[in-house]
């Protein structure tokens, strides 16, 4: 949300948040990118210990009761320090924890909430199989249950941010599979323990630091009280996360941007060429202000949507929204960070300035929590939808009558 709408109670969160970003020292963003630090654990102790983490959620169980306004704000700022350091701050205090929250049990969340929310554990989300990326519901982990009513989990996961690090897990797994994909479905909490380990650490293009790895589940026992939800109830898990995965995608993609825009204005504006600042040829000070609108537009999509989300409007409206804000202000950012590298000319390529480690670490916006094509696919088919039942209700003007020849039926040909 642009400053100037900020509430008070906003205006103070934003600088909690710009405080604890400017704590973060510079070695460890380098370390991280460099994979001497495989995963940040003492950023996320800190994050909780200024209670940052997982602000929307109860007081009860950590969390400051806040919106999802306020969640946007949060997750922005955190993403200036880089990509990888909100998708760490996310994956555990928003999307496993959101899933708790909405799922499970008081005895869940005490057990895995609190501390989640505290820094002291971290959790990681397993949704991806080495044969499925955007396919969820063909997963091929294997959930039985045994006669005491506990279950065997076996199967492997990938790309799994956190992976080496996570003291438990959310996996999805099918445990009826006779039933239709979107019915035979569970989601389970996994605590890490015998039979679960992480044997491949990813060597990513961007990124990095995150831990992500693949995860095998190898004749794991989970308890029954594990279960998250309602047995074979998994897809229900799945769609309420959808909100936080793909909303705080596109919140943090906006932060991460940002630095890159900020570092071509500085450059462009001191360095000179055919005797005058670079600023000033059209070339230059165009593709500033695209990336300038873009992030703005970015930025403003992001807030309205999460107005949205706040409201409870209709579970398929939000779902349009927020698949539109995804694909869109991600693609955005990532035009920004171009522009912000062409305008810089060569140097801009090297790490003389972070802007190639943010070029890199934003090629992951537009993959991750479902591909801009399968955003694409679920705006048409909520699109399409809606404007059939708004058609039929005849809620607005039926503007296809407003031309000189709208009566000439004749001409209207359908089959």
């Amino acid at each position: 949300m642009h400053e100037s709408l900020l509430e008070p109670a906003q205006r103070a969160l934003l600088a909690e948040v710009r405080d604890f970003v400017k704590s973060i020292p510079r070695q460890m963003i380098l370390d991280m990118d460099a994979e001497r630090i495989e995963f940040p654990t003492d950023f996320l102790r800190e994050a909780g210990r200024r209670n940052l983490l997982g602000c929307r959620y109860p007081r009860r169980w950590g969390g400051r009761e806040l919106d999802w306004t306020a969640t946007a704000l949060v997750l922005e700022e955190v993403g200036v320090l880089g990509y990888i350091f909100a998708c760490v701050f996310g994956v555990g205090a928003e999307l496993v924890c959101d899933a708790i929250i909405q799922h499970g049990t008081d005895e869940q969340k005490e057990r895995f909430v609190k501390p989640l929310l505290r820094g002291e554990h971290f959790a990681a989300e397993c949704l991806t199989e080495p044969r499925g990326g955007s396919d969820f519901f063909g997963t091929t982990t294997r959930a039985e249950r045994q006669p005491d009513g506990d279950f065997i989990l076996n199967g492997h996961k990938r790309f799994i941010v956190g992976g080496t690090a996570a003291d438990f897990f959310l996996v999805y797994a099918r445990t009826d599979p006779d039933a239709p994909p979107h019915q035979g479905i569970s989601a389970f909490l996994v605590e890490r323990g015998a039979g679960v380990t992480s044997p491949y650490l990813y060597g990513l293009m961007g990124c990095r630091g995150g831990g992500a790895s693949r995860v095998v589940f190898d004749q794991v026992r989970v308890p029954a009280a594990n279960l998250l939800g309602e047995l074979n109830g998994g897809a229900r898990v799945f769609e309420t996360m959808m909100i936080p995965e793909r909303l705080g995608t596109a919140a943090m993609t906006v932060g991460a941007a940002r630095p890159a825009l900020e570092i071509a204005t500085d450059y462009t504006a001191r360095r000179k060429a055919f005797g005058r600042p670079v600023r000033q040829f059209q070339g230059v000070s165009f593709q500033v202000a695209d990336a300038v609108m873009l992030l703005d537009a970015a930025r403003a999509m992001v807030h309205s949507t999460c107005r949205a989300v706040d409201r409870g409007e209709s579970a398929r409206r939000v779902r349009r929204l927020i698949s539109e804000t995804k694909r869109f202000v991600t693609d955005a950012c990532q035009r920004a960070v171009h522009n912000a590298m062409q305008v810089m000319g060569g140097i801009g390529y090297t790490n003389v300035y972070p802007v190639e480690r943010i070029h890199r670490d934003l090629r992951l916006a537009s993959i991750w929590t479902g591909t801009n094509e399968v955003m694409a696919a679920i705006i048409a088919s909520e699109w399409y939808r809606e404007r059939a039942a708004e058609r039929a209700a005849g809620q607005s003007r039926d503007c296809e009558l407003d031309a000189a020849e709208a009566g000439a039926v004749e001409e209207k040909c359908f089959d």
